[in-house]
């Protein structure tokens, strides 16, 4: 990655990170994932007829997406209790899961089909919650880019302490005003840098915490969180005890690694109509 910010004045090099907090929100996911076709038993195909038909209809959905259409939105139809465990057994869970709080709070689950993404909310403003899900077709789903912050950016003054964070802010700032809708990505690595711990609880406090949160296995363990600077994303990667290696600020749309690729999307078509066929 880009290292985006030289230091003018040296701060405490390596093991100057304070053990990483436990986290509590979302599991972390554990391992490679790579993917997994799964072909669910079935006795009388006839059975599940509903399900294999809204698998096909997705199948069908999922190779008219192109990069410049946009995501398509399929929603589900009404199943009973066997073909909705049978839809959702052949789906399976990808290697990313996203939250977007807020007032209507969203849960997506990427499935085992790369781009194909199971979208769950839930009506806050009805005392019944009642649960909405549909399946999106696309790189990221659409709740995550239309995610922005409400609240002006102000970031706090430097305490004792503090030597590069200030400066780490004020090139983020100026790269989000000089950056283009769908430019390219600018990241800057933590983790190289030198830095103080108060450096790091300054970008804390200065950032805050936005309203999605992205687990990946693609890549190992990875958790992306938006900031409250819209555009900005604070990207972690864990080892296998769950110990930060790699802190990155990244400006962009979405992260990457949260992302599908195009060809991706294409070899799902494929693979999901592969599924439909030998459950029938």
């Amino acid at each position: 990655m880009t290292q985006g910010f030289m230091p003018s004045s040296p701060g405490i090099g390596p093991g100057s990170q304070p053990e990483e907090a436990v986290l509590d929100y979302l599991p972390m996911p554990s391992g490679m994932s790579t993917f997994q076709p799964s072909f669910p038993e079935v006795e009388d195909p006839e059975r599940i007829r509903p399900a294999l038909d809204a698998l096909s209809a997705l199948a069908d959905r999922a190779a008219q997406w192109t990069p410049e259409g946009g995501n398509l939105v399929v929603e589900l139809p009404s199943l009973d209790a066997e073909n909705r465990k049978a839809l959702a057994d052949a789906l399976g869970e990808g290697e990313v899961a996203i939250k977007v709080g807020g007032k209507d709070a969203v849960e997506i689950q990427e499935s085992v089909f790369a781009g194909l993404w199971r979208v769950t909310s839930r009506d806050v403003d009805h005392a019944s919650g009642s649960v909405r899900e549909h399946i999106e077709i696309g790189v990221v789903p659409l709740a995550v880019g239309q995610c922005r912050q409400q609240r002006i950016f102000c970031p706090p003054e430097a305490g004792q302490g503090v030597v590069n964070g200030p400066f780490i802010v004020s090139e983020l700032i100026e790269r989000c005003e000089e950056r283009a809708p769908g430019g390219d990505p600018y990241a800057i690595n933590l983790s190289l840098l030198p830095h103080t711990p108060e450096d790091l609880a300054y970008l804390d406090e200065a950032l805050g915490q936005g309203e999605v949160t992205i687990l990946s296995r693609g890549y190992g363990n990875c958790r992306i969180d938006s900031t409250a600077l819209d555009h900005v994303w604070r990207v972690r990667y864990f080892n296998s005890q769950d110990s930060l290696i790699l802190d990155v600020i990244e400006v962009s749309d979405v992260p990457e690694v949260a992302c599908a690729a195009a060809e991706d999307i294409a070899d799902s078509v494929i693979r999901l109509k592969q599924v439909v066929e030998a459950m029938a």
